[in-house]
C-alpha cells in the first residue's frame, strides 16, 4: 500500500498532519499553537494534596493546574514503607530520586534489584507513600479534559526512533506488535550485545523490527545522552519545574509514525521543511530523499482532496460508499455509534444485507474513531444478525480494522442485545473537543426551549414577581419571538395581573439574545430596583 505523509504548516496558528493511504485519509493530527500539549513531558513536582478515598495524590508540577497521580502509577521505589533501603536510591533525598534508578550523572551503576522491576500486586496506601511537600518525578500521560487536570505517572518513558528508555523497567523488552518470533529473538540478542547500563530498561519499538545493530546502537547512545541531561536537571533544579519537553508534533509524528511504507513526506512550509530535513539526516539519513517541499499555489490539502474528507469527520452522520451510514454521538462518558442500512440491499435477504453492511461499517467505524481520536467507552450498535458465524465475522473485521490504531483498544464479544462494546485509550481530548466549543445558546445540549415553553416559564416568574413587596413596575426581557408570543397570546393574562396587583408589566423583546434568555426586573414607585425572586 502506498502511503504519503502530508504536513500542512502554512498557517502559524495551526499544524495539520495527514497520513494518506491509496488516496484515502487514514490518520489526521491537528495541533494549535495556543493549545500547549503536556503529554510526554517530564516534571519535578511537589505533592500538594492526598486523597486516601480515591488513593491518589495531586501534584503541582508548575503549569498552573495540579496533576492527578493514582497509586497504580507510582513506581515501587517510592514505597518508603515497603522495605526499601533509601541508600539504594542513589545520592538524592527520597522520594525525588525514585526515578533516578540505573544511571548516576557521572557513573553507570546498578541502583535497584531485578525483583523490583515489575509493578507489584500489593501496594501500600497512597498516604504511606507520600506526604504533602514531597518531591516526585512525574510524566504527563494524559491531557486534562474539562475540569480534570492532567494524569501523571512516575513510570518514566523517553522515546527514541527505534527504542524507548524506561528507567523503571530494568530489562529489555520487545514491542508486542512485533509478532515474528525470529525477529524478536534477533532483536533481543542485539540488545544484549550492546553495552546497556545496569538498572535501565529499554523497549524495542515496532519501527526497530528490521534495524541493524548499528542503528539501534546509535539510538541507544542518543537516549543515554538525553537521560544524563535529565538526571542533571533533576538534581540541580528546584520543584516545581519542567525537566524534559517532548518534541513538537512534526518531529514527534515523523519519529513515531514514519516507516518504510511511507513513500513521501510532503511539507508546505520552508522552515518546517528544513527542520524535518535536519531531523531525518540525524536520525534516519537513508530516508532523507523521501522528504519533498511543496511550493504549489493551490493549498496542499486541497490539492489532495483532503478538505472534504476532514469536513466529514466533524459530521454526525457518515455515509458508507455502497449505501447506508453510521451515526456517531459523543457524550461525556461514552461514544455511541449506530449503523443504518439505508438503501443498501443484497439479494433481497435481510440477513445477508445486515451482514454485508456491518462488515463495511466495521472498517469505517475503526477509521472514524482513529480520525476523530475518540476515547473511553465506545458502544457500537450494528444491525441485528441471526447467524452466529456472521456476528463473529463482524467482530473479527472490527478487530482487524483497529490493529493499525496506535492507541490501545479492547473489544468485547457481541452482547445479547447485538452491541459490540470496546474501549480506546484516551490520551488527549477528541478532535471535536479541540476544534469546537459548546454552543453558548444551548450549552452543548443541541436543543433550546420552544417559544411556548419560554412563555409559560415567563408567566410563572411573573406570578412570583408581582408578590415582591413594594413592587410597582416589572420589566420582562426575553427573545423577540417569546415577546411576540406573550404580547399576542398572553396579553389578557398579563392585564389581569396588572389590575389585580396594581403593577405595570412591560415585555421587551431582544433580537440578539439566546432563545432561553429571561430577565425580570422589579422596581418600586421611586424607580428603585428591588430584589428579584429566584
Amino acid at each position: 500500500m502506498k502511503q504519503e505523509m502530508l504536513i500542512n504548516a502554512a498557517q502559524p496558528e495551526e499544524c495539520r498532519i495527514a497520513i494518506v493511504e491509496d488516496g484515502v485519509l487514514e490518520e489526521l493530527y491537528i495541533e494549535r499553537a495556543d493549545q500547549e500539549s503536556y503529554v510526554g513531558n517530564i516534571y519535578k513536582g511537589i505533592v500538594v494534596n492526598l486523597e486516601p478515598s480515591i488513593q491518589a495524590a495531586f501534584v503541582d508540577f508548575g503549569v498552573g493546574r495540579n496533576g492527578f497521580l493514582h497509586v497504580s502509577d507510582v513506581e515501587p521505589q517510592y514505597f518508603r514503607q515497603a522495605g526499601y533501603d533509601p541508600d539504594e536510591l542513589g545520592d538524592l533525598p527520597p522520594p525525588a530520586s525514585g526515578v533516578l534508578n540505573g544511571l548516576d550523572s557521572e557513573t553507570s551503576r546498578p541502583t535497584r534489584n531485578r525483583r523490583n522491576n515489575i509493578r507489584p500486586r500489593v501496594r501500600p496506601p497512597i498516604q504511606s507513600i507520600f506526604r504533602r511537600g514531597d518531591e516526585v518525578i512525574v510524566q504527563v500521560i494524559k491531557e486534562g479534559i474539562g475540569n480534570k487536570g492532567p494524569t501523571l505517572s512516575t513510570y518514566i518513558s523517553i522515546p527514541g526512533r527505534y527504542l524507548v528508555l524506561m528507567p523503571a523497567l530494568g530489562r529489555v523488552g520487545i514491542s508486542r506488535k512485533i509478532e515474528d518470533e525470529a525477529a524478536r529473538r534477533r532483536l533481543r540478542e542485539i540488545m544484549h550485545q550492546l553495552d546497556l547500563p545496569k538498572g535501565l530498561g529499554f523497549i524495542v519499538r515496532t519501527a526497530g523490527a528490521d534495524r541493524t545493530r548499528k542503528e539501534l546502537s546509535r539510538d541507544l547512545a542518543y537516549l543515554l545522552r538525553l537521560w544524563k541531561v535529565i538526571v542533571r536537571r533533576i538534581k540541580k533544579l528546584e520543584a516545581p519545574v519542567d525537566i524534559y519537553q517532548e518534541s513538537d508534533m512534526i518531529i514527534r509524528t515523523i519519529r513515531d509514525i514514519f516507516s518504510a511504507e511511507v513513500g513521501t513526506i510532503i511539507i508546505d512550509e520552508p522552515k518546517t521543511y528544513e527542520r524535518a530535513k535536519e531531523f531525518l539526516e540525524m536520525v534516519m539519513p537513508r530516508y532523507v530523499d523521501r522528504l519533498k517541499y511543496y511550493d504549489g499555489k493551490e493549498p496542499l490539502f486541497h490539492k489532495y482532496g483532503l478538505e472534504k474528507e476532514i469536513n466529514v469527520i466533524h459530521q454526525r452522520e457518515v455515509p458508507l460508499s455502497p449505501g447506508g451510514s453510521i451515526v456517531i454521538d459523543q457524550t461525556e462518558a461514552l461514544v455511541a455509534i449506530d449503523v443504518n442500512s439505508g438503501n443498501f440491499r443484497v439479494d433481497d435477504s435481510a440477513e445477508e444485507t445486515a451482514f454485508q453492511i456491518n462488515l463495511i461499517a466495521a472498517k469505517e467505524i475503526a477509521r472514524q474513531i482513529r480520525l476523530r481520536d475518540l476515547g473511553g467507552v465506545i458502544v457500537n450498535d450494528f444491525i441485528d444478525m441471526r447467524k452466529e458465524k456472521h456476528r463473529r465475522a463482524v467482530e473479527r473485521a472490527l478487530r482487524e480494522a483497529v490493529r493499525r490504531d496506535r492507541a490501545r483498544t479492547k473489544i468485547l464479544r457481541t452482547s445479547p442485545f447485538g452491541l459490540i462494546e470496546m474501549t480506546r485509550q484516551r490520551i488527549r481530548p477528541s478532535l471535536k473537543r479541540t476544534l469546537y466549543r459548546d454552543c453558548p445558546l444551548c450549552k452543548g445540549a443541541g436543543w433550546v426551549k420552544t417559544v411556548e415553553t419560554m412563555a409559560i416559564e415567563t408567566m410563572r416568574q411573573l406570578l412570583l414577581a408581582v408578590l415582591v413587596e413594594r413592587v410597582a413596575k416589572i420589566t420582562v426581557t426575553v427573545h423577540e419571538e417569546v415577546a411576540e408570543y406573550l404580547n399576542n397570546n398572553k396579553r389578557r393574562f398579563i392585564t389581569e395581573l396588572e389590575t389585580k396587583n396594581n403593577v405595570t408589566i412591560r415585555v421587551v423583546g431582544e433580537k440578539h439574545v439566546s432563545p432561553e434568555h429571561l430577565v425580570i426586573e422589579c422596581r418600586d414607585k421611586e424607580d428603585r430596583i428591588l430584589p428579584t425572586p429566584k
